[in-house]
């Protein structure tokens, strides 16, 4: 929005389908001669689902128009490969589901739109200062660096990408996927819980709320249980939450190395908790 307004461009809202994920052929519909990006998040930071990435790209691809995803969510959890989304852009952090420092990102873009983007800002690292008025910018993804950067940010967040490699990502993506849905599960036969989460396919984000208590107050209590969660407020998701009339969510997050006995000790401390 503020891009929007800085520089005066549209956007267009894409709806969701049935299944609460992108409508990938209302997508294809809305796209018009002055269409000049696709931006998706890829697993939203609420409400469960995965959003069909590859189709997204498929018609990206169609139509010429770039595609940027946000991986935020997804990176660390399920396979991410941008040859196989098409994405032309992806970003993401350290920190989540990669288990890297704070402080860190990535971001990637396709070799062959380098020279379609201009970065934000540029530095002597970035750029050549070529003549007295003009400057080259460099030649791959240095361009869009800094040269005043976090190193033992980076050596941490390399060491986070080794690890999940080693533990491999397809084990990672199906037993958080199997976790995830033992949660969902054993919460929706709880009385007074409503589990929100949306989309044909699932991430490791669980959300749900309780009749009656607030999610503050439940996330507390857990925490004293040494039970972390975090809260999804509206501000989080504005879209999702009052086109569904939600109020904030308990966000449940599960990862690879929780267990079945952690998923019972759970439920068990959320059927007490107000």
């Amino acid at each position: 929005m503020q891009q929007s307004r800085r520089l005066g461009f549209e956007i267009d809202l894409v709806p969701s389908d049935a299944s609460g994920q992108i409508d990938v052929a209302a997508l294809d519909k809305m796209i018009g001669p002055k269409t000049k990006l696709i931006a998706i998040t890829h697993v939203p930071t609420q409400g469960g689902l995965v959003n069909p990435a590859v189709e997204v790209g498929k018609v990206a691809k169609k139509h010429g128009v770039l595609y940027m995803l946000d991986a935020c969510q997804s990176v660390g959890q399920i396979k991410v490969d941008v040859a196989e989304i098409g994405c032309d852009i992806l970003s993401g952090p350290g920190r989540k589901f990669l288990r890297g420092p704070r402080g860190t990102g990535f971001l990637y873009v396709r070799q062959d739109i380098l020279d379609q983007i201009d970065p934000p800002f540029v530095d002597l690292h970035s750029a050549t200062w070529t003549e007295t008025n003009g400057y080259e910018l460099a030649k791959d993804a240095r361009r869009f660096q800094n040269w005043e950067s976090y190193v033992a940010g980076r050596v941490g967040l390399m060491e986070a990408v080794r690890y999940a490699r080693a533990v491999g990502v397809a084990h990672i993506e199906a037993h958080v996927a199997e976790l995830a849905q033992d949660l969902r599960d054993e919460l929706s036969t709880i009385k007074g819980i409503a589990v929100h989460d949306l989309g044909q396919n699932k991430s490791g984000i669980v959300t749900f709320t309780k009749d009656g208590t607030d999610s503050k107050a439940i996330a507390a209590n857990l925490r004293e249980q040494t039970i972390n969660v975090s809260v999804a407020p509206v501000t989080a998701a504005r879209l999702d939450f009052e086109a569904r009339n939600l109020p904030a969510m308990i966000r449940a997050s599960v990862h690879y190395f929780n267990t079945h006995d952690e998923i019972a000790r759970f439920v068990d401390a959320v059927k007490t908790t107000d």
